[in-house]
């Protein structure tokens, strides 16, 4: 029998050359739930599309994880840089884990508005029971009390920073935002820290991905005692920033929403959109495959859904109850009914979500709320890295930082804003002395 180090081999050179469905037929049950060949092949395309063609392969590396299952690391070489291929084979040479990875060549450093002097960390655990998760709560020293944030990152299996390839911008935020007086607590997804128990359950939704931690972390950050528990905000990004209003709809206590580049447009149509935008960039039939497959999943999505829908005839491997939840989500509809702050920040170089496609229905949709306010960065991309020109998946392979003009305003805006007046008794403000005490 080959070896798990010549499986993953294979796997490699089958996805050079475009055999997908045969890569599909080694997935493991469990994979198999989770990961269809369509899904598998996007990621490849996207990941090639900023990389370039296929060069070679780098030094394999390999870890037992526990008898009968060896994880495998295979790098990717191409023309204009690289990717790891991670998989996890079997004994019987079926692959129960397969992910790609940007390849990190650069540790991460601080961004240049981030104060280290000014903040300490600490770890904590979000939830409670088998899927809790990881978090870091960045408290600045001091006096405070501080107001705080929690953060949520975008749709996909990350970890608390938004870990890709070189770049952290969940940390950049962190870090950024504790410099100028913010307390944050950011942490992994459920998705990162416990893949096999959600994105395989046929009942998994959006709503079960971010609400039940979002709103643990809320409460847990009200607790740290040189925070304001009556100012605690939920921020986030991309599908992060799209299920913030559901987080403080089930929240009463938070004090507000900052939404980062969050989709309002229906995901299977920008999917489409996104995908027909990369075959634009460069054209094969590969991406052709890939964008009439995706056109074909979203069509079912918009017309044909029902909770028997099979996962692999939807987009991305995800199971019907994942969008029937986001079909009958509106982000839009949620935020306009809160009673609280928003603040909406985009970046005008973003392809994924765009001022043409989501911000015009978050302005059109929130022109009667009280207190929106809205801020377009124009050099900016989805992960509000500055630059010029068109933006595409090589741009966020270089090492970058978040903008620090969105840094600013976020801090900005987070300290302006007045405690929650609907906080009522739960928690109560804590002292000043309170606060020294740790500072």
């Amino acid at each position: 029998m080959q070896s798990a180090e010549g499986t993953a081999v294979l796997v490699v050179e089958w996805a050079r050359e475009g055999r997908f469905k045969e890569i599909a037929v080694l997935f493991a049950p469990p994979l198999r739930a989770a990961l269809t060949a369509e899904a598998l092949q996007a990621a490849w395309l996207a990941e090639t599309s900023g990389t370039g063609p296929f060069t070679g392969l780098g030094e394999l590396s390999s870890e037992s994880l526990r008898p009968g299952l060896v994880r495998v690391s295979v790098p990717v070489v191409c023309e204009r840089g690289e990717f790891t291929a991670v998989m996890s084979v079997d004994s019987a040479g079926l692959l129960n884990g397969l992910r790609l990875a940007a390849s990190a060549r650069e540790p991460w450093v601080a961004p240049s508005y981030a104060d280290t002097e000014a903040f300490e960390e600490h770890e904590v655990t979000v939830g409670s029971g088998a899927l809790a998760v990881a978090g870091t709560v960045t408290v600045p020293r001091g006096h405070g009390p501080w107001p705080g944030v929690v953060l949520l990152s975008g749709g996909g299996p990350f970890d608390r920073d938004a870990t890709s390839g070189p770049n952290k911008p969940l940390k950049d935020l962190a870090w950024g935002l504790a410099s100028r007086g913010v307390a944050v607590l950011r942490h992994d997804k459920v998705t990162f820290a416990h893949a096999a128990k959600t994105v395989a359950a046929d009942d998994f939704t959006m709503t079960c991905e971010y609400v039940p931690l979002a709103v643990a972390a809320v409460r847990l950050l009200q607790e740290e005692p040189c925070v304001d528990a009556g100012r605690v905000f939920v921020a986030g990004h991309s599908m992060g920033g799209k299920v913030a209003p559901r987080v403080a709809e089930a929240e009463s206590s938070v004090a507000g929403v900052v939404i980062l580049a969050g989709d309002a447009e229906p995901m299977h149509r920008a999917a489409v959109r996104v995908v027909g935008h990369l075959a634009a960039l460069d054209p094969g039939p590969h991406y052709e495959a890939a964008l009439a497959e995706i056109t074909r999943q979203a069509a079912i999505v918009e017309t044909a859904l029902s909770p028997r829908t099979p996962r692999e005839d939807l987009p991305f491997g995800l199971p019907a109850s994942y969008w029937l939840d986001l079909r009958s989500y509106d982000p839009v509809a949620t935020a306009a009914g809160l009673d609280k702050p928003l603040l909406i920040l985009q970046g005008g170089r973003d392809y994924q979500v765009t001022v043409e496609h989501d911000l015009s229905l978050w302005r059109a949709g929130l022109t009667g709320h009280p207190d929106v306010t809205i801020q377009v960065h124009e050099s900016d991309d989805h992960l509000f890295f500055p630059g010029t020109g068109p933006s595409t998946p090589a741009g966020y392979a270089a090492p970058q930082h978040v903008d620090g003009a969105v840094v600013a305003d976020v801090a900005t805006w987070l300290s302006s804003r007045q405690r929650q007046r609907a906080f009522g008794k739960r928690t109560s403000r804590r002292s000043d002395a309170d606060c020294r005490s740790s500072g």
